[in-house]
């Protein structure tokens, strides 16, 4: 899963023939560590957390404050080694009568940061909630300075350029078979025995630290993407701790589908999200000159890639920087527009936008490191993964008959989890009893292709008393306070007052980006 903004700023048959033994649930977590996470909830409580100044480095506003909050490495050994977690506040601008409490933010991943989160709150579609909240953000175990995670040499993070082929030989596999055992020696070599404690159970148990840290009985939280996920894990192991809970773009909880059919099911999605784009475009061929059908503009698209395969562009682009960026036209539509500008730019004979767009930035290389070092090592330590490359190699060959946009990209990112060097987990059996969980709200857009529309869907049924509202018609990850005027009326409506909707609500799509050229 790739983070969701929170404001506008990753066929049917095949899947059917795609194979993984699952794994079985387990009925709950272990006792050692639903007492190491009292005790440490206890800890927090007393010690609160120390908000001033946040690190110079960062070059944050002074209205945002900075703290941090210890946990445990290992709840099953609450005594053991701790690590420390980056908070960020920004305090109720209300007065005291009308404050509700923390509203803590999650943006998914894994290996997202929220920190800036809280500074929202001068946006005016946030203004009415940071009077009420508290508004906080975090980085996760591993994230940022929060007991950071590294597998590889940023530098070599960010070299240049990539290759990424849509079909690859027998000889590409190879090398990137290569790549991945490589890539989890190093995080094994560079994280140790503290490896195996990156994951979403424990990013949930971390909330609950984090939430008596912030002195709150009970916890408001929303989660986007990823953020959904151990955001309902917490709601399974810990539902007498929450106050209310916002779910935006959920990730299908189901643990047969964590983490790799999940991933291929997103990589089937995206297809159909890259033929809205290519329609898009198709639409406004007299701005871009792409052509006037999806099938023309997919024609353009693939022989602008054959010539970057050849030739990279400014030296930089390579096929894996291009294919990145125009996944980012699946991921988001506030990129069509720039997408769309670069492609026509290069096949006009002016690479320049494109080589602005696509190219990595050497400048944010460590945190671009980090963050797929967290993705990795969370999705990987979270649920058993095929362990033969066989096995991958005949699903992603069979979906990318259909689905070739970002089937082999996928595959290649979480290759590193076939040759994991540490236990992997079995992913919990999310869901409450009727009654036991306040009313949460749950934000979907239909044509979501990062998280498809089918999660938020399974997770309403594991959270009895949970409400849907959906975006009909909309395709952008991300929907809660995205400018979408009835979506953020039933968030807003929420966060101050508890209401959901009485029954699941639908909201008309915000329009279609406008069609803008460098012309």
């Amino acid at each position: 899963m790739r983070t969701a903004p929170l404001y506008a700023t990753i066929g049917s048959l095949v899947l059917s023939a795609l194979t993984v033994t699952p794994a079985s649930a387990w009925d709950g977590p272990p006792a050692a560590e639903t007492r190491g996470t009292a005790v440490a909830a206890a800890r927090a409580a007393a010690a609160g957390i120390d908000f001033g100044a946040c690190p110079e480095e960062e070059m944050l506003p002074e209205t945002l404050k900075c703290g941090r909050v210890t946990v445990p490495l290992d709840y099953a050994e609450p005594d053991g080694p701790q690590i420390e977690l980056t908070v960020s506040r920004v305090a109720a601008t209300g007065d005291a009568a009308g404050r509700q409490g923390a509203l803590v933010y999650n943006p998914g991943g894994p290996g997202s940061s929220s920190i800036t989160f809280p500074l929202l709150g001068e946006m005016s579609e946030w203004r009415e909630v940071a009077r009420a909240y508290d508004l906080v953000g975090y980085a996760p175990r591993g994230v940022g300075d929060s007991a950071p995670l590294s597998c590889q040499d940023p530098a070599a993070f960010a070299e240049r350029p990539t290759d990424a082929p849509v079909h690859p030989t027998a000889a590409d596999k190879e090398k990137r078979i290569a790549r991945a055992r490589a890539y989890a020696l190093g995080c094994e070599r560079n994280a140790g025995d503290a490896l195996r404690h990156y994951t979403s159970l424990n990013n949930a148990r971390d909330l609950d630290v984090l939430r008596a840290a912030l002195g709150e009985p009970e916890l408001t939280f929303m989660g986007a993407s990823y953020g959904t996920y151990f955001g309902a894990l917490y709601a399974t192991l810990f539902p007498s701790h929450v106050r209310r809970m916002v779910f935006d773009s959920a990730v299908d909880p189901d643990p047969r589908r964590i983490w790799y059919r999940s991933n291929l099911g997103q990589s089937q999605a995206l297809e159909s999200r890259w033929a809205d784009f290519r329609r898009w475009v198709a639409a406004h061929h007299d701005v871009y000159g792409l052509g006037a059908t999806p099938e023309a503009v997919q024609r353009g698209y693939d022989e602008v890639r054959a010539e970057i395969a050849a030739r990279p562009a400014g030296g930089t682009v390579g096929t894996g920087q291009f294919q990145a960026a125009f996944l980012d036209a699946a991921y988001y539509d506030d990129y069509w527009a720039m997408r769309a500008t670069a492609l026509s730019e290069y096949r006009r004979g002016n690479p320049e936008p494109l080589i602005a767009q696509a190219s990595r930035d050497a400048v944010t290389a460590k945190g671009d490191e980090n963050e797929r070092a967290v993705y990795t090592a969370v999705e990987c330590n979270d649920a058993p993964w095929p362990e033969d490359f066989a096995v991958w190699d005949r699903d992603h060959t069979a979906l990318a008959a259909a689905a070739p946009l970002a089937t082999w990209h996928n595959a290649f990112t979480n290759l590193p989890c076939a040759f994991w060097p540490t236990p992997r987990q079995r992913p919990l059996d999310v869901g409450t009893r009727p009654g036991e969980l306040p009313p949460v709200l749950i934000l979907a857009a239909e044509r979501d292709a990062v998280t498809p529309y089918e999660g938020a869907l399974e997770l309403r049924r594991r959270l009895p008393g949970a409400v849907l509202v959906t975006e009909r018609g909309a395709g952008t990850h991300g929907v809660g306070g995205a400018g979408n005027a009835c979506v953020d009326g039933h968030l807003r409506r929420y966060l101050l007052t508890g209401r959901t909707p009485e029954r699941d609500a639908d909201c008309a799509a915000r329009p279609e980006p406008n069609a803008v050229s460098l012309d």
